[in-house]
């Protein structure tokens, strides 16, 4: 056990950080279906990545598209919306570039909502009403209207948005200039983390006894 801990700390401080592993890893404890409440410090730390690193908005994306497709646990999903909105309001356009595109939103958002995974009533007007926020924030930036279409497609077909709820968004936050130093932090993080499944996975194997030696 104490080997193989010391292996996966020597290979977090001797080799760069795996941003796709680190984006992974506190996306799926900042969605973590017993969390009781948005983890926001675990929230802006995924930012702060984005923010941060060439690869960052599209590894985060990844693993959002991850924690929402094909998951059954709406909690988690809810908890996946939070990020995504935080990350679209503290990322910039490079993290927005890829959210607000027809694809993302009708493979992802909308995906999450059809009838045959009968969806809670929050996730429902939770889903509508983020993309109804982008595509009034996003309608007159010529990259960014994929949502645009499918909000005035989905208007065309009948749907209801609900009103927006300006007290139930997520906090804007300015997200802190970070350097590597941050990132490892992070991943000590992460290697606690991987200490803790590895401890509950691994079998402990008994330990065999010494043969005992002749006096003679």
């Amino acid at each position: 056990m104490i080997l193989v801990v010391n292996f996966f700390v020597v290979a977090l401080l001797s080799v760069p950080i795996s941003v796709r592993l680190l984006s992974a890893l506190l996306t799926e404890r900042a969605t973590s279906g017993i969390l009781q409440s948005d983890d926001w410090g675990l929230n802006m730390e995924i930012c702060d990545i984005i923010n941060e690193t060439d690869e960052g908005p599209r590894d985060a994306v990844k693993a959002i598209k991850k924690r929402i497709v094909g998951n059954n646990n709406f909690r988690e999903i809810m908890l996946s919306l939070t990020v995504l909105e935080a990350c679209v309001k503290n990322c910039g356009h490079r993290f927005q570039v890829l959210v607000a595109s027809q694809e993302f939103v009708e493979g992802v958002l909308v995906r999450s909502i059809l009838p045959k995974y009968n969806p809670p009533t929050a996730l429902h007007d939770r889903v509508l009403s983020l993309i109804q926020s982008w595509a009034d924030a996003f309608r007159s930036s010529p990259s960014l209207v994929g949502v645009v279409y499918v909000y005035d497609d989905l208007r065309r077909r009948g749907l209801e948005f609900p009103m927006t709820d300006l007290d139930a968004l997520s906090p804007i936050h300015t997200p802190n200039r970070v350097g590597i130093s941050h990132l490892k932090a992070l991943g000590v993080r992460v290697i606690k983390i991987l200490c803790c499944v590895v401890s509950i996975c691994l079998p402990i194997c008994p330990t065999k006894p010494l043969p005992k030696r002749s006096l003679i």
